[in-house]
């Protein structure tokens, strides 16, 4: 007894140290920003042409000594520093730089700064900005989880159980590295992610999740800006690792700005709106693109389908009153500065503003006095399942799903979404999806540990995927072609900073595929531990879960269960009779599930958990269940397989330690 005591207490100190360790090596270089820059910054980068320059912002009490930039393809470079005026640092491109995304390795008195996405080159500036658009990640630490299926969305997987035979739980983190993941591949010239890019401010891991996101992103050579959400408020964690709420870059004659609609404020103060038009003065010429998280019109209740609005002018006090019922109730709450952003808007002919926040597409098309056409576009959450389900919950609500854009902006001031056309009737607009299913049928499942990189690709698009994609791994690893069945050619490996990567022109098809990159052949069998099924004594009728660990030393590819009856056949509710597991958090490494079984009528049953990996080898636990009505006394019994193990006893203080790590996060 107290052995396996003792063993119980190791696993748990196990864990703990799983999430608390720091590697002794990451002190070589330092990788957050605010220590040094004011900007560029992991989310702003900066941006240039060969033989152009920059400049860095650095923060007080920095010199820096000397600059390279590197990607997995390119450099290193020498940059030349031209000059220095207070904390303004110009940096020279050289002529020989071949147009790509880099890394920026910045020496200075108090270390060496690793930045990703920290300088953008370009052959020549585009004269077409295609921007890959997302919003409203919620990165989260913790579980945040809907189910999708092809264009099925729920946040109930047994509604969804009864449209579809494959339910596949989509956490947050793996549907936001999936959607830049294709974005990159795609290859377009900016990502845009206009807020709430984690879901609680203070979830450091969280950050830090996103933040590798970024940077898998910079190694795959694309670039991407993003903005401050309300959950990313206060800022505090956000200024240190992601960039500054405000900020504003020119990409040749685009000017992208940023502006901080706050937390609950829901609008720029008019100290912002005085700071961007001072920007909208100094860049006359210029096209500008302005991001903010709260949406400028918004229709109210759940009619999100926006519409068009033509020739009223908002400097005309009779025509703003009609403009005020169009603007949303986040910029309601000051009336003096919705006027005039709107009046800016037609001023300096702001031909688009970018926002997210409702978790539902939402199109505006606003032509005013002059006839200058001007779009404020919402864009659908692409990484969290708090919004309105597809089918919608309610025959009045409009649906949604996760999903990205893809917009064309032209230097004259066009705006097209040539993935999704718009349907006008009148002046309102048909269709609640102005976004296309990504990553609602495009999934990418990372794994990776000391032994190698696995991933696997849920391609439910009616093409294949094709483009450059990049794998962080472990020294010494290759691409093992047995085990990979993805067409790939290896394009370049290097070391940047503590990182080794591993860059492939790869064609994802459709259906489910994978890539093993590994220091040699798995044989060994992934590991199932039971914890406990809640509610312990099943109702007839009722749902139940049950909670385990599965952890194998490369990835675990499929992880489900199944109910067999009496006599061992499966049983099915809906189409489904494999129940999938969902993480018990997002954190790198989690070894937590659950899975929501079935209700059950009255009997015996055996709960069957199976977990297969990257090399086919598979490993079962089982539980045998007895259910019976309230009024019986219920007798469960475990049982386990001789390729799993099922956990009862002192190990129970493994669950009850690990519960708060495994309630799933849902508003």
């Amino acid at each position: 007894m107290v052995k396996r005591l003792l063993a119980s207490l190791a696993i748990l100190i196990g864990v703990i140290a799983l999430f608390g360790a720091v590697p002794a090596s990451a002190a070589q270089y330092d990788t957050t920003y605010s220590h040094y820059l004011q900007q560029p910054a992991p989310a702003v980068p900066a941006f240039a042409l060969p033989g152009g320059s920059f400049s860095l912002h650095v923060k007080e009490g920095v010199s820096v000594e000397s600059v390279q930039a590197v990607s997995v393809l390119h450099g290193p470079y020498n940059l030349e520093i031209t000059g220095t005026s207070g904390n303004i640092v110009t940096v020279k491109v050289p002529e020989n730089v071949v147009p790509d995304e880099y890394f920026l390795l910045i020496k200075t008195n108090k270390g060496t700064l690793v930045l990703p996405n920290g300088l953008r080159v370009y052959k020549q500036w585009p004269k077409v900005l295609r921007v890959a658009w997302v919003s409203d990640t919620h990165v989260t630490s913790s579980a945040k989880i809907g189910f999708v299926c092809g264009p099925y969305f729920q946040r109930d997987v047994y509604q969804l159980e009864k449209m579809c035979s494959n339910p596949i739980p989509l956490h947050s983190v793996v549907a936001t590295d999936s959607a830049y993941t294709y974005w990159a591949m795609k290859g377009v010239d900016l990502i845009i992610n206009t807020g709430d890019d984690v879901d609680s401010s203070n979830d450091l891991v969280g950050y830090n999740i996103i933040y590798n996101i970024m940077e898998k992103t910079a190694a795959d050579g694309q670039t991407h800006i993003s903005i401050k959400g309300n959950h990313d408020d206060p800022p505090t964690i956000y200024k240190q690792i992601i960039a500054n709420p405000m900020f504003y870059v020119t990409i040749g004659k685009f000017l992208i700005i940023g502006l901080d609609t706050g937390g609950d404020r829901g609008w720029p103060t008019m100290d912002e709106i005085t700071w961007m038009e001072g920007v909208l003065k100094n860049h006359p010429g210029y096209t500008p693109i302005i991001l903010y998280h709260h949406p400028y019109f918004f229709a109210p209740r759940w009619n999100y389908l926006g519409g068009v609005i033509t020739g009223l002018d908002p400097s005309n006090d009779n025509d703003w009153k009609e403009l005020e019922n169009y603007v949303g109730n986040y910029w309601k709450g000051n009336l003096t500065v919705a006027r005039r952003f709107l009046e800016d808007v037609v001023k300096y002919n702001i031909p688009l503003t970018m926002s997210g926040h409702i978790h539902h597409d939402m199109y505006w098309r606003y032509v005013d006095k002059e006839g200058h056409v001007h779009y404020f576009l919402t864009l659908t959450s692409t990484g969290a399942p708090d919004k309105e389900t597809n089918p919608a919950s309610n025959p009045k609500h409009s649906p949604t799903w996760y999903g990205t854009n893809f917009l064309l902006v032209g230097g004259n001031g066009s705006v097209e979404m040539p993935l999704t056309p718009v349907d006008i009737q009148g002046n309102k607009v048909k269709s609640d999806f102005i976004s296309v299913p990504v990553p609602q049928e495009f999934m990418v499942f990372r794994h990776n540990t000391d032994f190698g990189t696995a991933v696997k690709f849920i391609n439910e698009l009616n093409h294949s995927v094709s483009g450059p994609i990049t794998f962080t791994i472990p020294a010494g690893a290759k691409i093992d072609p047995k085990h990979t069945n993805i067409t790939y050619t290896v394009l370049g490996e290097r070391q940047i900073g503590n990182n080794d990567y591993l860059m492939v022109n790869a064609t994802v098809p459709t259906g489910v595929s994978q890539i093993v990159i590994t220091k040699g052949a798995d044989t060994e069998k992934p590991v199932l531990q039971i914890a406990y099924l809640q509610p312990s004594h099943p109702k007839p009728g009722k749902t139940s879960m049950i909670y385990f660990t599965a952890q194998d030393n490369l990835g675990i590819r499929d992880l489900y269960a199944q109910v067999l009856d009496k006599n061992g056949n499966p049983i099915k509710y809906g189409k489904v009779d494999k129940f999938p597991a969902e993480v018990g958090s997002g954190k790198p490494g989690n070894t937590f599930y659950t899975v929501e079984l079935p209700p059950l009528d009255q009997g015996t049953y055996t709960i069957k958990l199976v977990a297969v990996d990257f090399y086919g080898n598979k490993a079962v636990v089982t539980k045998e269940v007895s259910i019976k009505n309230p009024t019986s006394t219920p007798s469960p019994t475990t049982t386990s397989s001789s390729s799993g193990k099922s956990v009862c006893g002192p190990a129970a203080l493994i669950a009850l330690a690990i519960l708060p790590l495994l309630i799933r996060k849902r508003k």
